[in-house]
């Protein structure tokens, strides 16, 4: 038997794999999800109530661009596609994870030491991205959602403190390594020669693309445009070291 077609789905969370033309009637209504989504809300529009205008916009676009995320069709279309979780995970990573770090109550400093964060966000994304561990997040929703929200929080952190470190060139430097660990691993997967995720060696052609083309395209994406957020927080930080009398203003 051809081991991608055995690759089971049946405990995948986002469902089976689509196909071009079911694709769009794959929202994902999960009651549970629904809840979740809802309470988060609830408590944050009570939590935020008394916030400046900017941390409710913030925490609004972090919760929309979430809730977009797992329960439209880009969902299932993970299923299919390396380079579609790719760019589903840097969403989360790269506009989610700041937002929510930008939402938090202004009393939540970050001190000067960001090896912490920098060091348990490289080790998730890494982690996750893993062959074996990447597999595994399809076969329960419960590896699905501890793949998902470990990205989430660990980059909320890795956020939180390259917004508000008191050291910008801590948090420059900080912001650097983290691109720089995050481009190597796009680097890599683009000139693999090989496809090394199971779940989509099978799923990708029904889409036009080959399971090598899909995993470079994901590397890519991960290796350019994923760094573009971290690269401008090195510029901002950059600019506090040059003018620290704006820095202390501020």
């Amino acid at each position: 038997m051809d081991i991608a077609s055995a690759f089971s789905f049946d405990m995948s969370y986002c469902g089976p794999p689509p196909s071009p033309d079911t694709l769009w009637g794959r929202w994902n209504f999960d009651p549970v999800l629904l809840a979740g989504l809802l309470c988060v809300l609830g408590l944050a529009a009570f939590a935020l109530r008394g916030a400046e205008p900017r941390r409710q916009l913030a925490f609004g676009g972090a919760w929309g661009i979430a809730a977009l995320l797992f329960i439209s069709p880009i969902c299932a279309l993970t299923v299919a596609l390396f380079s579609a979780r790719v760019g589903h995970h840097i969403v989360l990573t790269m506009v989610v994870a700041p937002l929510l770090a930008f939402a938090l109550p202004v009393r939540w400093r970050h001190g000067a030491n960001l090896l912490p964060a920098l060091s348990v966000s490289t080790m998730a994304l890494w982690l996750w991205h893993v062959p074996d561990f990447y597999a595994s997040a399809f076969m329960h929703p419960a590896l699905y959602w501890a793949m998902q929200l470990s990205l989430l929080s660990s980059f909320a952190w890795l956020w939180l403190g390259l917004l508000r470190s008191p050291n910008p060139l801590a948090a420059g430097v900080t912001a650097l390594a983290s691109a720089t660990q995050m481009g190597l691993l796009g680097a890599l997967l683009v000139f693999a020669p090989q496809p090394l995720y199971l779940p989509h060696l099978a799923t990708t052609l029904a889409f036009g693309v080959s399971p090598v083309d899909d995993q470079q395209l994901g590397g890519l994406i991960m290796w350019v445009p994923a760094n573009l957020p971290l690269l401008a927080v090195v510029l901002w930080r950059l600019v506090d070291v040059l003018q620290p009398g704006r820095s202390a203003a501020r």
